[in-house]
């Protein structure tokens, strides 16, 4: 099976203080502007819009299948998927009927992308032990399978963390078949993971080589057809912060103050660690470098990298990541959609022998 080229944008709904006046925008503000640029992703041609769950006052996306639905009432043709959602600390009953919902409002175009997550402020609020945070995830997500699989359920419950769902009447169903991605920071256990339930990987790209994530691309392939899933259904996809600008050196200059006030501010709780000089960034902008940044151009040969490397048919980019005024943000959107996606379709298409 051979996959057209799909380029994304992703949210956190991070609010970040002005660079300016250090004011904080209003929650209700900025979650308008979230839906202004997934409608104007999806005018321009992108082809997947992706909300990631946090749990924090300075994040406004606690719940991505609500804002997910409000941008499927203004959208047409865009596949809006979560990134992540957090499965270790959620019900998976409810999240399947989240998202089955969210289904049937877009018309068959919702996706779950699940995964630990890298922030662990939602397990003491639900009443979890982050002590369990690997086997609340493992268990879940079986379950979660269990529940897209058949209606009623056949799920007799995990040793600690899900109860009994045999027999049981889980509703709504979506228009087909729920694809759900496993999300991965690059741990080998969550390749492996993904391989071997035959599930489709989305690697998320912090800072890093473009390399960085080779051997555990390599192990999801071999669990994958380990466990006798078909290689050519396997699928892997990356998420990585950038900018594309009208110039290589503009698109550095405009996104490097708001990644950095990004970095530090959004990741506190992980120490001194993310106060990102600008060296730094530079050097993750070069094509060895983990950041999709650059003009059009640059940022296509990036993507044509990540693709030799990984065989990577999806990409995801952190637009704005530090809360970029929304008119540079959308800037970069109408570029992504307009100038690099039609491109990667092509060329991806030419290397396949597949229709564009």
């Amino acid at each position: 099976m051979t996959h057209s080229f799909e380029v994304g944008a992703i949210t956190f709904g991070e609010i970040s203080p002005d660079l300016t006046t250090g004011k904080l925008m209003s929650q209700r503000d900025r979650m308008a502007e979230i839906v202004e640029q997934a409608v104007v992703a999806d005018e321009v041609g992108l082809d997947v819009y992706a909300v990631g769950e946090h749990h924090r006052s300075d994040f406004v996306a606690s719940a991505p299948p609500v804002i997910l639905a409000a941008v499927a009432g203004r959208t047409k043709r865009i596949r809006l998927t979560s990134g992540v959602t957090v499965l270790g600390s959620e019900d998976p009953v409810r999240v399947f009927q989240n998202f089955a919902t969210l289904d049937l409002l877009s018309a068959g175009r919702a996706e779950i992308i699940v995964g630990r997550g890298s922030f662990t402020e939602s397990f003491p609020l639900f009443g979890y032990d982050a002590a369990d945070y690997a086997d609340l995830y493992r268990e879940k997500l079986d379950a979660l399978l269990a529940i897209r699989g058949s209606n009623p359920a056949v799920w007799p419950g995990g040793p600690r963390h899900t109860r009994d769902l045999t027999g049981l009447d889980i509703a709504p169903r979506p228009v087909g078949e729920l694809p759900i991605w496993i999300g991965s920071g690059g741990t080998p256990a969550s390749a492996i993971r993904a391989g071997s339930l035959g599930l489709p990987l989305a690697l998320g790209l912090l800072l890093g080589p473009v390399s960085q994530f080779v051997d555990g691309v390599a192990q999801y392939h071999e669990a994958f057809e380990a466990h006798g899933h078909p290689p050519e259904t396997a699928r892997v996809g990356i998420t990585a912060h950038g900018y594309v600008g009208a110039t290589s050196q503009g698109a550095r200059d405009t996104m490097y103050p708001y990644f950095k006030v990004g970095m530090f501010e959004n990741n506190h709780q992980r120490g001194a660690g993310f106060a990102l000089p600008r060296h730094a960034f530079d050097a993750q902008a070069t094509p060895g470098g983990g950041l999709l940044v650059g003009s059009s151009q640059e940022v296509i040969d990036k993507l044509m990298t990540y693709h030799e490397l990984y065989g990577v048919t999806r990409a995801l980019f952190h637009l704005g990541y530090g809360h970029m005024p929304q008119k540079e943000h959308l800037d970069a959107i109408e570029r992504l959609g307009t100038e690099v996606a039609p491109v990667m379709r092509r060329e991806l298409s030419r290397a396949t022998g597949s229709p564009a």
